[in-house]
């Protein structure tokens, strides 16, 4: 396992899987729709031979991705090993205390800043992460929960926005999973559409804050 995570490192840090390397390989292989790996493998190889011969490299595909494989050993037995011996026991202590003081400190700060710390803020209300079974049946990603009753919300890029217009499926979709949330919660579910300004992303649909102020008030009246 370890060698495992030290290769997956490296071949990321150094992109050796990246598509101008090996290739789209998910592409290709839902392209090919193998039936066995033997399947597959001979898929591959043609298809990397035509993208070897695009780039003018003239390895056959079996000796270019040993070419990949020895690159690969270079980068962990010389550049990662010498890294290694370079660190200190200093090191090893700034570490830490930058990870538990500094960086979570940082990450606090970014949090507030996201869609759901904004609406925290706005609404004075605790918003939570909703649990994975919620998210794949009823499209939530966060609640609110009021006395017995709880609000979804589920945060969408503007992207989102487009794309639904396009494709009214998709509301039918999430309609129906979010009057399923609605019926078996007592709360409505909320989209709120996100959009970057600079660096930042800020609510796009403003409008959507008052409709949720209005459901909280009907939740706790109906709590009592």
């Amino acid at each position: 396992m370890a060698k495992e995570w030290i290769l997956n490192m490296a071949v990321g840090r150094w992109g050796l899987n990246k598509k101008n390397r090996v290739g789209p390989v998910s592409s290709w292989i839902r392209e090919c729709a193998p039936k066995d790996l033997s399947e597959w493998q001979q898929f591959y190889f043609k298809k990397l031979k035509m993208f070897l011969e695009s780039k003018k490299i003239s390895l056959d595909p079996k000796e270019y991705l040993a070419s990949i494989g020895k690159r690969l050993y270079i980068k962990v037995s010389e550049v990662i090993h010498s890294e290694v011996e370079e660190v200190t026991e200093s090191d090893c202590l700034e570490y830490i205390y930058n990870l538990v003081i500094n960086r979570t400190y940082e990450g606090y700060l970014l949090e507030k800043h996201t869609i759901y710390g904004q609406l925290s803020e706005i609404l004075q209300a605790k918003i939570e992460p909703a649990p994975d079974k919620w998210d794949r049946v009823f499209n939530v990603d966060f609640f609110i929960k009021i006395g017995k009753h709880y609000i979804g919300l589920q945060i969408k890029p503007i992207s989102f926005e487009y794309a639904v217009e396009y494709q009214r499926k998709w509301r039918d979709i999430y309609q129906n999973s979010h009057n399923k949330f609605t019926e078996k919660f007592g709360g409505r579910v909320f989209v709120v559409l996100s959009i970057k300004e600079g660096r930042r992303k800020v609510i796009f649909n403003k409008e959507v804050i008052e409709e949720i102020k209005k459901e909280i008030s009907r939740l706790q009246e109906a709590n009592g």
